[in-house]
């Protein structure tokens, strides 16, 4: 008989866990692609666009199992692969292979990307998200903060080991979860009563009727869709950035590229749990006018950060700023994915939260490469000023989710923005 460990507790287990092994691996990822890898701007952008294209193209499909079968087995398959993405990467310093394991990174995390979510909300309920999403996203800050003093330590050793240590790792996750991951709250399909292939286009069909029919989730998906297209260039660019356009000085016994970005990781850990600790405190989850508003004011100091830091030419002042835009950008995401919860019926929550992962991926896949050109045509500076541009219709999607909120605008079917 297997015993099953608390919803509440395993969530936060397997964010911490992945905290952990996901910081260790990408830590080292971007010096390990640009020295080891010898890949240029072009290349670094192509290998998140192969992983968003990957997304785009698992993303609804895999939503749809967990929807019809089981968000638990969807979630343990999906660490499963990713772990196995990243044992590849970290084999073999070579663009080919990199690809390789995007592909297979991409698969699994499609398998995770609402899946994990929605099994939250049928274990815990919606009441509890805000809080446990919070609570989570504070450990992970500490988890990533051991993930970076792991990563640095391997990494002098040689720069693929944390990321294959990081994927080991995650494998391992899966199997515990296969041993102690609960599955109360969620009714499958009864298995008289299904074709896979009929389900699963009904459960599609109802989450894209659900979607169509409130305004606000068309909303959230359009942020999504934006902050997608500037994220893959962001994410991919920055520290190489730092590595081509700025000489790393000796200071407080760092010199090494290595010593510095595990410091500032190590900035964005401490200054990124207090920052959530503060939203925790001081944004009630009641109030969606607020918390919408919070969303709104972090991602405009984001895109005000990536401009600021595509122009810097002072090494300390560019750290700094993308310290910043690290920071504020992930204490938004708690308050996001409780806002998007909250507007979807639990039997298309799976399917609904894959479509929002979707349109990040299009955006990626159609952003990045052209970001990427640029950052080699003409330089990596043009293409962070560029992200900022991006970001821009985003905000302006989050201005309307609040005006709506604060003017309580009717909603299809009688409903309003708060329910």
């Amino acid at each position: 008989m297997r015993h099953s460990l608390p919803p509440y507790t395993t969530y936060l287990l397997i964010q911490t866990a992945m905290s952990v092994l996901f910081t260790m691996m990408g830590f080292i990822s971007a010096i390990y692609r640009v020295q080891a890898a010898d890949l240029n701007p072009l290349q670094l952008v192509l290998i998140g666009t192969v992983l968003e294209l990957s997304v785009f193209i698992f993303e609804v499909p895999t939503g749809v199992v967990a929807d019809v079968l089981s968000r638990r087995l969807s979630v343990i398959i999906g660490y499963a692969l990713i772990g196995a993405g990243f044992i590849v990467e970290g084999s073999m310093p070579l663009f080919g292979t990199i690809i390789l394991a995007q592909v297979i990174w991409g698969l699994g995390y499609t398998f995770t990307s609402g899946a994990l979510d929605a099994w939250l909300a049928d274990e815990i309920g919606e009441e509890r998200l805000t809080h446990t999403y919070l609570r989570a996203s504070q450990l992970g800050h500490v988890g990533g903060l051991l993930g970076i003093l792991i990563s640095v330590g391997l990494g002098t050793i040689g720069l693929g080991l944390p990321i294959l240590i990081a994927g080991i790792g995650i494998v391992t996750l899966a199997a515990f979860l296969a041993l102690f991951m609960p599955e109360t709250g969620f009714v499958p399909t009864p298995r008289e009563e299904r074709t896979h292939l009929q389900n699963m286009a009904d459960t599609f069909r109802n989450g894209v009727s659900l979607v169509r029919g409130r305004r606000v989730l068309l909303l959230i998906l359009g942020i999504s869709l934006f902050f997608g297209l500037s994220s893959e260039p962001l994410d991919r660019l920055w520290e190489a950035h730092l590595l081509e356009n700025f000489t790393f000085p000796r200071w407080a016994g760092l010199q090494e590229p290595v010593q510095w970005f595990g410091a500032m990781n190590v900035a964005m850990v401490f200054l990124g749990f207090g920052v959530t600790e503060l939203i925790r405190r001081r944004i009630p989850a009641e109030r969606l006018e607020v918390a919408i508003a919070a969303q709104l004011a972090l991602n405009v100091v984001v895109v005000a950060g990536v401009v600021i830091f595509g122009l810097a030419a002072n090494f300390g002042f560019a750290v700094v700023t993308i310290v910043a835009v690290h920071v504020f950008r992930r204490a938004s995401h708690p308050l996001y994915m409780a806002w998007i919860n909250r507007q979807i019926e639990p039997r298309v929550r799976a399917t609904v939260l894959s479509m929002d992962g979707q349109l990040n991926a299009i955006g990626q896949v159609a952003g990045g490469p052209v970001l990427g050109a640029m950052a080699t045509a003409v330089s990596i500076p043009a293409a962070m000023i560029g992200v900022g541009v991006l970001m821009v219709p985003a905000l302006v999607l989050y201005a309307i989710a609040w005006r709506w909120t604060m003017t309580s605008v009717v909603l299809p079917r009688g409903e309003t923005m708060t329910t």
